[in-house]
């Protein structure tokens, strides 16, 4: 396909797979701990903990999985900002939607 053809592709499919593998390792990581933390807060509920206890637990778990939002997020739109096969002003305003939408 020519690059004229790759572009138009990418003006009609404005998704992106994050590619940097680091990223996305990182990205597993603080996710997996994030589900490691909710298990616990369901233990708590289940154990009879203090609200403040188990709060503190939730926060720390919706703080993990924003993390790992905003980063994928922002790696996104590093690499497709690099790519010039992606018309970068399209994929920029639907990450920015995704941004958005944690806040």
């Amino acid at each position: 396909m020519t690059a004229a053809g790759k572009a138009i592709m990418a003006t009609d499919d404005v998704s992106h797979v994050l590619q940097d593998e680091d990223q996305v390792l990182a990205i597993t990581k603080r996710l997996k701990r994030a589900h490691g933390q909710l298990g616990a807060v369901v233990r708590m509920l289940e154990e009879g903990r203090s609200c403040e206890d188990i709060v503190t637990q939730m926060a720390a778990v919706g703080k993990a999985i924003n993390t790992a939002a905003f980063t994928l997020i922002s790696s996104s739109l590093k690499e497709c900002i690099a790519d010039p096969t992606i018309d970068s002003d399209l994929v920029t305003e639907k990450l920015q939607k995704l941004f958005l939408s944690l806040a």
